[in-house]
């Protein structure tokens, strides 16, 4: 093949197999980032042993919530941008993609707008006794709605490898 040829085709837009294969690695990236969501929230809740859970005394620290917050932050972010966007704009042509995502994805847009405020409330928080235990509060319901958005995200997610 001449160079000129080689260069046309490496110049051409992605085959299918090329994307399926970012689409694969995208999706992994994101269950990843999720897992190190679910890790960094049981660590933030208190959550070590099922053995400790009674004798131990938990104290949140501000950077353990920030750092925590940070990686909520980039899961939603590319759970939005890297996977529903093309839903969200109609880009997504494959019919099971969109009648799954026309079922969850409200729901899944509720959790983000849920974990969005959840960083915005603990943005400043200062680790304060009234700080601690307006957190304490709002930790029950974070578990609840990572784990809501997690099981919506894996039907979109099972929709986009078949």
């Amino acid at each position: 093949m001449s160079t000129v040829n080689a260069e046309a085709v490496s110049m051409s837009p992605s085959s299918g197999v090329e994307r399926r294969e970012r689409l694969h690695n995208t999706i992994e990236s994101l269950v990843r980032l999720r897992q190190e969501v679910v890790v960094s929230y049981c660590q933030l809740s208190g959550v070590s042993s099922f053995a400790n859970r009674t004798v131990e005394k938990h104290r949140v620290e501000a950077d353990q919530l920030r750092r925590f917050c940070q990686i909520m932050v980039d899961y939603t972010a590319m759970g939005h941008f890297e996977v529903y966007q093309r839903i969200i704009e109609g880009k997504e042509r494959r019919r099971a993609v969109k009648e799954v995502a026309a079922e969850v994805y409200p729901a899944i847009a509720e959790t983000t707008d849920y974990l969005v405020d959840f960083n915005d409330k603990y943005d400043a928080f200062e680790g304060t006794d009234e700080d601690v235990d307006m957190l304490s509060g709002d930790l029950s319901r974070l578990g609840e709605i990572i784990a809501i958005r997690g099981e919506l995200e894996d039907q979109i997610l099972a929709a986009l490898e078949q």
